[in-house]
């Protein structure tokens, strides 16, 4: 019999073709078996980690500068493995291995401007910038920042800073100040990169004004570079320690690319922290690009002639995710500005204009454009679209409805799931496996990712738990910055469960393989002592018209908990007593008695992080009446203003 849930299938040709069959053939000559399909595969992955990452560096072309022996010490401790200890390598140097005239970026902004660079130009931009920062004083070790747009020079400078072996870290430029000190204050960069400004949703915002402020904070800071964004040429004349773009770069040469040890520091990434100063989190170059090399090539099945897309800012991780793709010699697109600007089309007439193959989005984006009533497949041609990949939260079964009967019918749509955590993915998209409503595709290669319940025991298929990882993997963060101890590292991830990676995710494994998020483990709601995930709450309110969106929370109340649940309407909609019956009816229906809020509240707006996360922990501890230690982590932080005033409403 058919099996309902699979809404897309691989067409046998087209999977046989794929990079992860063509693995799957080099892994069994490597085996000495054939492995019967992927769930075979995947468990010799995590179970042979030794003969499996070294397989996969040679299959995706690392460029090692020295390829050693060792290839995983202490490999039985979490935290405390090491991976490739006697090998060294250039981050920059992978991504920059392909010189030709092909297209390695396209950056289109809302504004209309448009830039293309081969890779062949890319690597000229960035041997002006490296040779530049050399000039500068910067070194292996120092520490480069930017409060950039997502613009080609971002990478550029990027990749110019990782080639001499300095440690790269960003900012999208609608941070606040605070915000920015909060992060950049902690690593002290030695260089800033700005734009002197950027739109959104039809704005021209300047960055110099803040950019001024920012630099009278930064100890240590020695250069600022100035890009010219907004106007050909700005006048930079409040910035101390400023430079034009063009009158700090330097002559073209060859890259003098630096060799550095396999876990050498690449990243400075934050967490979104809610409840304190963000935590740095330091990734490692060869583990990241490892990663994400196995990500983009078997997992998206990415080539040369392909054109990878993702919706993001600088600051957050899937950017660094998606310039990776440079690695694979693919062309990466970059878009500066709002997804919604002028009309929800936006970003499907830029997969139609710039022919893109893989389309990256979020959760949040896929309900924004159906509540505006847009149909991607009668407006736009998206032939060229193959994939489409979504992040942030949980992709609802609906959103599944929408994507395959409103934007394209064969596309494979791949809910995706891991975080700034690990830089990289614990569950995502397959070639060779189908796609089945509501859950993602199947667990990463080489991640030995299970369902733990709350005694640390594994749970069966198909019941939920918390997602935990049980072996090491080589993305794990090399530590904490300021953490010489490891203790912050290591209460993070590994205190509740001693060696196994806790992740913070209410999940289930499926008997297809596959897995389900349901949410954030810390915003499960507990009335009565029982286990509700928001998600779920989510997932049937936003069916109804009038909720453009959603966010509920668990309130103390006579010694338990009881949830409330705060809208957001149509504009010009109000919550009366009839919208409030079909709230609860949905709920009832749909999910159980035991989800129906017992208050609905309305409010203007929903707080969330810079990359579209709702922020449950922080309208929980307005309500309560906590400080929120880190406003600065929420992209609109006044919106938890009307938490403040609503909460007069909570005391009965």
């Amino acid at each position: 019999m058919p099996d309902d849930s699979v809404v897309w299938a691989p067409k046998p040709e087209r999977a046989a073709r794929s990079n992860m069959a063509r693995f799957m053939v080099r892994a069994a000559e490597h085996a000495g078996r054939p492995f019967s399909d992927y769930d075979d595969l995947y468990r010799w992955s995590v179970d042979q980690p030794t003969a499996f990452w070294p397989l996969l560096a040679a299959f995706a072309d690392v460029r090692f500068q020295q390829l050693g022996e060792s290839v995983l010490e202490d490999g039985d401790k979490m935290p405390g493995a090491r991976w490739f200890t006697d090998s060294s390598l250039n981050f920059a140097e992978n991504l920059l291995k392909f010189r030709d005239a092909r297209p390695a970026i396209i950056f289109r902004s809302e504004s209309g401007i448009r830039i293309e660079l081969s890779f062949a130009d890319l690597y000229h931009e960035v041997s002006r910038v490296a040779s530049a920062l050399r000039a500068a004083g910067v070194d292996s070790g120092d520490c480069v920042a930017a409060f950039m747009p997502n613009h080609p020079q971002t990478v550029i400078a990027m990749l110019a800073a990782t080639s001499l072996g300095a440690i790269w870290s960003s900012c999208s430029p609608d941070f606040g100040v605070n915000g920015v000190l909060d992060r950049f204050g902690q690593i002290a960069p030695k260089v800033l990169f700005t734009t002197d400004g950027y739109t959104y949703a039809g704005k021209r915002i300047d960055s110099l004004e803040p950019v001024a402020q920012i630099s009278r904070s930064l100890v240590g800071l020695e250069h600022i570079v100035v890009v010219p964004f907004l106007n050909s040429r700005p006048d930079i004349g409040m910035v101390d320690k400023g430079s034009l773009y063009e009158d700090f770069v330097a002559d073209a040469t060859a890259i003098d690319f630096e060799s550095l040890p396999f876990n050498h520091p690449v990243y400075v990434l934050y967490s979104s922290g809610t409840t304190g100063v963000p935590k740095c989190i330091v990734h490692g170059a060869g583990g990241t690009l490892l990663q994400h090399l196995k990500e983009h090539a078997l997992h998206v099945d990415l080539k040369r002639d392909d054109r990878l897309f993702y919706f993001t800012t600088c600051g957050w991780m899937m950017w660094n995710w998606l310039v990776s793709g440079l690695a694979s010699g693919s062309t990466i697109v970059l878009y500066d500005g709002s997804p919604m600007h002028p009309d929800a089309g936006a970003l499907w007439q830029l997969v139609e204009d710039e022919d893109i193959t893989v389309f990256g989005t979020s959760a949040r984006f896929l309900t924004a454009v159906e509540k505006a009533g847009h149909v991607p497949m009668k407006h736009h041609r998206l032939a060229s679209m193959r994939m489409i990949l979504s992040t942030g939260s949980p992709l609802a079964p609906e959103s599944y409805d929408f994507v395959y009967q409103q934007v394209k019918d064969d596309v494979q749509l791949c809910s995706i799931s891991g975080g700034t955590d690990l830089i990289s993915c614990f569950a995502l998209g397959n070639p060779l496996l189908p796609v089945r409503r509501g859950e993602l595709q199947s667990r990463g290669l080489g991640m030995a990712v299970e369902i733990y319940d709350e005694n640390g025991k594994p749970r069966t298929v198909g019941t939920r738990g918390e997602l935990v990882c049980t072996r090491p993997f080589p993305s794990m963060p090399v530590g904490f910055w300021n953490d010489p101890n490891g203790s912050r590292y290591g209460a993070a991830y590994f205190e509740r469960f001693p060696g196994v990676w806790t992740h913070g995710d209410d999940a289930e494994l499926t008997a297809a393989g596959g897995m389900i998020i349901y949410g954030r483990s810390d915003a499960i709601l507990n009335p009565g002592g029982v286990r509700i995930g928001t998600a779920e709450i989510y997932r049937q309110v936003e069916k109804l018209d009038e909720v453009v969106e959603s966010i509920a929370i668990g309130q103390q109340w006579e010694d338990d908990v009881r949830v409330v649940l705060f809208v957001v309407l149509r504009p010009g909609l109000e919550l009366t007593d009839t919208l409030e019956d079909n709230i609860r009816d949905v709920i009832r229906t749909n999910a159980s008695p035991r989800h129906v809020p017992a208050k609905i509240l309305d409010v203007p707006d929903i707080p969330r992080t810079r990359s579209g996360k709702l922020v449950e922990l922080a309208v929980r501890a307005t309500v309560h009446g906590e400080a929120i230690k880190n406003a600065d982590a929420i992209a609109n932080p006044e919106s938890l203003d009307y938490f403040r005033d609503r909460s007069e409403l909570l005391v009965h």
